[in-house]
């Protein structure tokens, strides 16, 4: 089966991009391990956020076909790797994906192949993982086939920025690579930013999380001591994000969460280690920010103290526990950790999501209350962890009996508190 594009890995990253792709005229196959995914796409049905079931029906039309058939990538002019890369159990890299992935190409590569990781990794993946594993084929990189980098630049929910005019970084193993990779993107994004090779484009991708990551560490910590001082930090934030020039806002929460900032400054501080020194910087925001959710509990106990009531036994009401307001991903929310540590604690946790019905914690199932007002009135604490547009905070102001608010969002009252 000849083909334009070849996507391995049809989530957050591939779907979107085989749609685009798909919408410019190329000819595109997704090649995915899961079966379910893949009879779900054929027959017209999408599995993500940001891709609804007409556009995958609209890629069906234009020739679009998902399968777990490998064989598909011998007939493709380009294969693009968007497989997940979390951290292992030891928090380093697991690129194992990503080295699955790249066997089952070297299976199939033929000569004149363009070959693009996207899945974000640390500097040097692409040339000393990707690379060795390709030329398995017997084919050399740079010379036989083109290989590149190019980071994913997904951001799920985002109704302004998708895949056509989010400017694309590329890096190739050679100045031809890069070229090739190039133009490849041009076909069906606005804008093809060139780096000068595969580890600068590596990098850029954790340079943005990494800057992300570091500043809502900074603010987060501000939150913890600006309650001590009794200071209201959302009007400061707000009141310095008035100065036009040298200041990007960035507000405090309950973690951080998404496939992105919990993970990638992490591929970093791994390759920093390499080199026999710590990355202090990320390190430190790993820390504070992996510790919020046991704050959220910690203000949650005080504020049922306060009231005269304990934790332990109390009904505790989650609102909103996807990592990202406004969508269904879950993917490393920091609900879980606050929902482990109430359950801990001896809480009652209950929740409510407009986007999740069916929310486990370890394994063990989640009461969901699917009606608001009701679940608001048999809790004795409510806490904002997400503020999806859905929620009326006046409502949940008026019915909730106590309120915690890790969003800014609430009016401060008596039986409000913010984080």
């Amino acid at each position: 089966m000849r083909s334009d594009l070849v996507v391995i890995g049809l989530g957050y990253v591939g779907l979107p991009l085989a749609v685009e792709a798909s919408r410019s005229g190329l000819t595109v196959v997704g090649l995915d391990r899961d079966a379910t995914t893949v009879a779900q796409l054929n027959s017209g049905v999408s599995h993500i956020d940001d891709v609804d079931d007409t556009a995958v029906q609209a890629m069906l039309s234009q020739g679009f076909a998902a399968t777990t058939d490998e064989s598909v990538i011998a007939g493709a002019h380009t294969v693009v790797i968007c497989v997940p890369t979390p951290l292992s159990t030891h928090g380093g890299p697991d690129l194992s994906m990503v080295e699955s992935a790249c066997a089952t190409i070297s299976r199939h590569l033929h000569a004149a192949t363009l070959v693009v990781l996207e899945s974000t990794t640390y500097p040097g993946t692409t040339d000393e993982v990707v690379k060795p594993i390709l030329e398995q084929s017997g084919l050399t990189a740079g010379t036989d086939f083109h290989l590149a980098f190019s980071p994913e630049r997904v951001d799920p929910g985002n109704k302004i920025f998708g895949i056509r005019n989010t400017p694309k970084v590329v890096g190739g193993y050679t100045p031809a690579c890069t070229a090739a990779v190039a133009a490849f993107y041009g076909k069906f994004i606005d804008q093809v930013v060139q780096a000068a090779g595969t580890r600068e484009a590596e990098m850029a991708k954790l340079i943005e999380n990494t800057y992300r990551h570091v500043n809502i560490a900074l603010v987060n910590e501000m939150a913890i001591f600006c309650h001590e001082l009794g200071i209201n930090l959302w009007d400061s934030i707000s009141c310095a994000a008035t100065k036009p020039f040298g200041y990007q806002a960035f507000h405090p929460g309950p973690g951080v969460g998404g496939h992105c900032i919990p993970i990638d400054p992490n591929y970093l501080a791994h390759k920093v280690r390499t080199l026999g020194y710590p990355f202090r910087m990320v390190e430190l925001a790993q820390e504070i920010n992996t510790r919020m959710p046991r704050y959220v509990v910690e203000r949650a106990q005080q504020l049922l103290d306060r009231n005269g009531s304990t934790l332990s036994g109390s009904r505790v009401l989650l609102l909103g526990v996807t990592y990202k307001a406004d969508i269904s991903d879950q993917r490393e929310t920091s609900a879980r950790d606050v929902a482990r540590r109430l359950r801990t604690l001896g809480a009652e946790v209950v929740y409510h999501d407009p986007y999740i019905h069916g929310w486990e914690v370890d394994g063990t199932p989640v009461t969901e209350d699917r009606d608001l007002t009701t679940a608001l009135e048999r809790a004795d604490l409510a806490i904002l962890l997400q503020q999806h547009t859905t929620f009326d905070m006046d409502h949940i102001e008026t019915h909730a009996p106590l309120l915690l608010d890790t969003r800014g969002s609430a009016r401060p009252q008596p039986h409000v508190a913010r984080l």
